[in-house]
């Protein structure tokens, strides 16, 4: 039961979109279900059809720096970029095979699993933000939070390592960087697995270009686990009209028990790499809640056929000539008369959803 297709509240908000992997930790959720869905989020510019602008003006604190406040998802668009970037982390030797021993373990010990906070570098949303003079505050599902500090404080020296760190910031321009560290080390770096040490030390540079459009590129330096500053970029859009739900993991969580055995136990057959050419190439998926357009690739490597674009790429296993595994999920694909792909079925714990290839 690696893949799910969560609600918006649940704690690693990826985008609205279809795959979700909580044993990989990288959720790709839609915001199903929110609250106040008929109430009109006040202060937002409407165009004349009463649609929120999101390209209007970014708004401003009295003292002119820019408003990051509101509730922000992923912006489908920069989605692509985001799981580019999750693929190039370089991590010490130590940390990839820590890394191939939670993926053998189907990731069963993950802090979401487990319902521990997921850690400021794993939350590819920000949430809820709420920003005052001296502090941003960002909120996610009414039961978790993250404190950063305007008030020109530093870090402090020895902290006790915390789940979410330290965070302080300061403002370059109209970009706010936030820098963060004191972690504890049980966390992960992402939902592959990747471990950090408590020498972890995170950058984040916000810049909220108009009123609906964000992004956030996180740098991650960790000399304990990572062979280089690890950078990725996230692009968010301003969730309008709607609020977020409560979300209590421990509150239902039946995962785990469904987690047994290892990966190495799902078996292969052997498929053409003729045949496997046929499904490369690029599936549109539309998001029925928030109807966000999704670009989904399959690209061949090494004789296996490979799920790239959101989060990082899942290498599946082939389980017929049409159907392939990966982390939970099933992927089928399915031709016409002719014997041309028309689009593939993916298949979670929450249904199956249809991506229309290009």
């Amino acid at each position: 039961m690696a893949w799910k297709f969560p609600t918006a509240n649940e704690l690693q908000r990826l985008a609205a979109v279809l795959l979700a992997a909580a044993v990989v930790g990288l959720c790709v959720a839609p915001p199903a279900n929110a609250q106040w869905l008929k109430y009109k989020t006040p202060g937002i510019p409407r165009l004349p059809d009463g649609k929120p602008n999101l390209s209007a003006p970014a708004p401003r604190m009295p003292d002119g720096r820019p408003d990051l406040s509101g509730l922000w998802r992923t912006d489908a668009a920069g989605v692509p970029e985001t799981s580019k970037a999750m693929d190039a982390v370089k991590p010490q030797p130590w940390a990839v095979a820590l890394t191939n021993q939670r993926k053998e373990l189907l990731r069963r010990d993950s802090p979401s699993i487990l319902c521990l906070p997921s850690g400021v570098q794993i939350d590819d949303d920000v949430g809820k933000v709420v920003q005052s003079a001296n502090t941003l505050v960002m909120l996610w599902s009414g039961t978790q939070y993250r404190e950063i500090f305007l008030d020109g404080r530093p870090l402090p020296v020895d902290p006790n390592p915390d789940w979410m760190g330290y965070s302080v910031g300061h403002w370059e321009g109209d970009t706010l960087v936030i820098d963060s560290a004191g972690f504890n080390d049980k966390t992960w770096l992402d939902g592959d697995g990747h471990p950090h040490t408590e020498r972890l030390h995170v950058t984040e540079r916000i810049h909220r270009s108009d009123f609906g459009h964000m992004e956030v590129i996180r740098t991650m330096v960790d000399p304990g686990a990572l062979l280089q500053p690890w950078t990725v970029p996230v692009k968010l859009e301003l969730d309008a009209d709607t609020e977020q739900l409560e979300y209590v993991c421990n509150e239902n969580e039946r995962d785990r028990k469904h987690l047994v055995g290892k990966a190495s136990d799902e078996k292969s057959v052997s498929v053409d790499p003729k045949l496997l050419a046929k499904y490369v190439g690029s599936y549109e998926f539309t998001e029925p809640t928030t109807h966000q357009l999704f670009n989904l690739t399959f690209t061949l490597d090494k004789g296996h056929l490979v799920f790239g674009g959101m989060g990082p790429s899942v290498a599946l296993t082939s389980s017929s000539n049409t159907e392939f595994a990966g982390d939970g999920a099933t992927f089928k694909f399915v031709t016409n008369a002719s014997g041309t792909v028309t689009h593939a079925v993916i298949t979670t714990v929450e249904g199956d959803f249809k991506a229309v290839r290009k």
